[in-house]
């Protein structure tokens, strides 16, 4: 019953969030990213073990985190220190956010380590694919 109710929850995030008003991507991308979207919740979800009572508490902060560094990426790219800086004070912030929920700073520290995971496995993916192509028009 807990599966079911944290695959229901999974769902309705992913619903969610793809309805919120900018965070669409353009049409022809817009499966695709909802898509990659759900396999970031599924793997975060995995990496991070969470029980259907955390994954409840974490996601809207963690779509809160998300949506802040879209924002501060906009309001501070133009001066690479002050980007860094600004970054940096986001991720403190939300560090204590995700220890609240978590429970633990290693968790809470894990958040920011499976996000560069993750974002390294859709590189690599992205990357083999482009070298398949390759090899198929030759």
């Amino acid at each position: 019953m807990k599966k079911i109710l944290f695959i229901f929850f999974l769902i309705n995030c992913i619903v969610t969030f793809s309805q919120q008003p900018g965070a669409q991507p353009p049409a022809q991308n817009q499966n695709n990213g909802a898509r990659l979207q759900g396999l970031k919740i599924a793997y975060i979800t995995k990496q991070l073990d969470l029980t259907t009572s955390e994954a409840q508490k974490f996601w809207p902060v963690y779509y809160e985190y998300i949506n802040e560094l879209k924002q501060t990426r906009q309001a501070n790219n133009k001066n690479e220190i002050t980007f860094d800086e600004a970054i940096l004070n986001v991720k403190k912030k939300y560090f204590a956010e995700f220890k609240k929920v978590l429970g633990s700073d290693v968790r809470a520290n894990k958040v920011f380590i499976i996000e560069k995971d993750f974002a390294a496995e859709v590189k690599k993916e992205l990357e083999k694919r482009q070298q398949e192509r390759k090899q198929m028009h030759k």
